[in-house]
């Protein structure tokens, strides 16, 4: 297990191609990218998914003014 190679040497553009399969499901992996990293699209997608997008937790608060800005000039 310690010498596994963390990424997969892609076959060189001379050479055939030889079947990678994806670390978790198996499945047959085409693109040089999924091929390098040894994980498809979907599976890379359930092992690392998106940050969620702060901006969609911002929501209106009801506040009390602050004493002294009401709004009247006095």
């Amino acid at each position: 297990m310690k010498d596994e190679p963390l990424a997969i040497a892609v076959d060189s553009p001379g050479e055939a191609a030889r079947l990678v399969r994806c670390r978790l499901c198996g499945r047959p992996l085409t693109g040089a990218g999924s091929r390098r990293t040894g994980l498809g699209p979907t599976c890379d997608a359930k092992l690392h998914p998106p940050a969620p997008d702060i901006r969609t937790r911002r929501h209106e608060v009801e506040q009390d003014p602050l004493p002294g800005l009401d709004g009247t000039a006095g």
